[in-house]
């Protein structure tokens, strides 16, 4: 249901969504409802304060910071919408300044209504308002029935290559077939070729794309100012994962993971199959993470270093804290909504996206 927008920098004194004073106590943060769209699921900052907002059924709409400003962008792919299906990830090429490079994540539709996760990058015209030039660098292989697990985020190393993170499209097997890509995290440059530096480089053309094995539904990843990647994905029942990605690593899915099938069948935890890599945060009961990003600002200098996550279910904003190779769940904050994405801005503020119809963009400032 569409939630009226409340007006632009009016400060929400609780929980987003209604709530008392007596909720926000303790907060280091006020929110601010700035603007509202249709399934909102990703955004990115331009260099020049404006933001780029996704809607999962096909717009990429550029914003200003004042939520006063919205225009749809021209050039935007055909999707495949429904489901968890759609417009998905919005990323700025690393050097997008001289070059206006972008790079959308998406649904792509398939013959006999199969459908596979694209990366698509093109130059943004800003004066024009569209994308020159989209053409596809990287498709989910091969492409399925059903509408769930697409993960097809979006990360750039410090080093300049491209990271995204393919689930498995609720089918299970495919995260530990190394024939197919689903249930990967992969590597590429940022053109879309294979790294010769990848751990599968010369064993045939899908491998070769893959970083690390095992995943279920990765609706997140993220580097640190260690150049660490940092990846969350969405475990069955019970058992969500915050997991430190290391090359070549397998992460378990489906053959164990720290919660169980929703029918209620026993799934080996991690411990039982040392050789799978264990995640460094988990959570029963599922919070359904979605949007990562770690702190970098001087707003908030106690986050910095942490990472910060959105909770769909769990209609939360989850603070983990970082420490080299270990991580812990250190603040939970309750949105009232559920949090599709996390973002950082240029003066160090937080910015949520919720989800869903009349999902709000939200910004938290220093209380």
């Amino acid at each position: 249901m569409f939630r009226p927008l409340l007006p632009s920098l009016l400060l929400l004194a609780a929980c987003e969504g209604g709530g008392s004073e007596a909720a926000s106590v303790g907060r280091p943060f006020v929110a601010a409802a700035i603007a509202s769209f249709d399934e909102p699921w990703a955004m990115t900052f331009l260099p020049d304060g404006r933001m780029l907002v996704t809607e999962k059924g096909g717009r990429l709409l550029i914003v200003s910071q004042d939520g006063k400003s919205k225009a749809a962008i021209g050039g935007v792919p055909e999707v495949a919408y429904g489901g968890q299906g759609g417009l998905g990830d919005v990323v700025l090429h690393p050097d997008f300044a001289n070059n206006q490079l972008i790079y959308l994540s998406y649904a792509e539709p398939g013959a006999g209504g199969r459908r596979g996760a694209a990366i698509a990058r093109g130059k943004l015209d800003l004066a024009g308002a569209r994308i020159e030039g989209l053409q596809v660098i990287w498709r989910q292989e091969p492409k399925v029935t059903g509408g769930g697990h697409f993960g097809h985020r979006i990360a750039f190393s410090p080093d300049g290559y491209m990271f995204i993170s393919s689930g498995e499209r609720q089918k299970f097997s495919p995260a530990q077939e190394m024939t197919q890509n689903l249930g990967k995290i992969v590597r590429l440059t940022d053109a879309g070729g294979i790294p010769s530096d990848n751990p599968y480089y010369d064993q045939g053309p899908i491998k070769a794309q893959i970083w690390s094995s095992g995943h279920r539904n990765p609706l997140g990843i993220a580097f640190d100012g260690q150049g660490r990647l940092w990846e969350h994905e969405m475990g069955p029942r019970g058992g969500d994962e915050f997991n430190l990605i290391v090359k070549g690593r397998n992460y378990g899915w489906p053959a164990v993971s720290n919660g169980e099938h929703y029918d209620g069948r026993a799934i080996p935890d991690h411990e039982t199959r040392p050789e799978f890599e264990a995640p460094k945060q988990w959570w029963s009961p599922v919070i359904s993470p979605a949007g990562l990003m770690i702190y970098s600002g001087e707003m908030f200098p106690e986050w910095k270093g942490s990472a910060l996550l959105g909770g769909l279910s769990g209609e939360v904003l989850v603070r983990v804290a970082i420490d080299g190779a270990n991580a812990r769940e250190a603040e939970r904050f309750d949105m009232g909504a559920r949090i599709r994405e996390v973002e950082q801005g240029p003066d160090g503020a937080v910015w949520l996206l919720e989800d869903g119809p009349g999902g709000r963009l939200l910004k938290l400032i220093r209380r």
